[in-house]
């Protein structure tokens, strides 16, 4: 008979933050305990405190991570459409569409779960990250504004982000009751268009 073999997983913490992030795709981020993260991950729930201290900062560690994904792609999508800065900067806004359909979980814990972007230093610092991609991308194509009449880049970016996460919120989660006639790319789009028309960055007749 083979011995039974204890639990020796290469990289526990890691594990833990893929068991939250299905169990909040699932559940939500209020939806589950640390025990069932450890059952998900195949440890004991004391396991778990070697790495989090509760739920919350491991909702944290999930977000951080998403963070720092989202501000990648972000950036990706940024640069491949310069010099275009229109073109870089409608493509973040798809690029954070694309996120929260691609990564769900991460999306949750890093605008949905209650956890503040401050809790700690690490996660303060991959949010920040990813703001500064969005807000570069607003500064650039703010610069064809007449400074007197040009919004701060972090209110312009802001703005976007706003749009962006309402779209995803109410068209790109299937909820009850929010079906639209129009993909969420398209609404992204079309109400970024009219946003940078009423700065005067894009032709009122284009």
């Amino acid at each position: 008979m083979p011995k039974k073999r204890g639990y020796h997983h290469g990289n526990l913490r890691q594990a833990l933050v893929e068991a939250a992030l299905s169990l909040i795709e699932l559940k939500g981020p209020t939806g589950f305990t640390l025990s069932e993260a450890a059952k998900q991950a195949g440890v004991t729930p004391a396991a778990v405190y070697r790495h989090f201290e509760g739920r919350e900062d491991l909702i944290a560690e999930a977000a951080r991570q998403g963070f720092l994904m989202f501000a990648d792609l972000m950036q990706h999508a940024y640069d491949k459409y310069q010099p275009s800065a229109l073109a870089a900067f409608e493509a973040t806004g798809r690029a954070y569409l694309a996120f929260a359909r691609k990564h769900p979980g991460h999306y949750i814990a890093m605008f949905e779960s209650g956890i503040a972007a401050n809790r700690t230093p690490e996660l303060a610092e991959a949010a920040n990250r990813a703001r500064s991609v969005l807000e570069q991308a607003a500064a650039g194509l703010s610069q064809h504004i007449p400074a007197e009449k040009r919004p701060p880049a972090s209110m312009f970016s802001a703005h976007i982000m706003a749009m962006s996460h309402g779209v995803v919120e109410l068209f790109a989660r299937n909820a009850p009751g929010a079906a639209s006639p129009y993909a969420p790319e398209d609404l992204l789009e079309t109400g970024i268009g009219i946003y940078l028309r009423g700065l005067g960055l894009i032709d009122p007749d284009a």
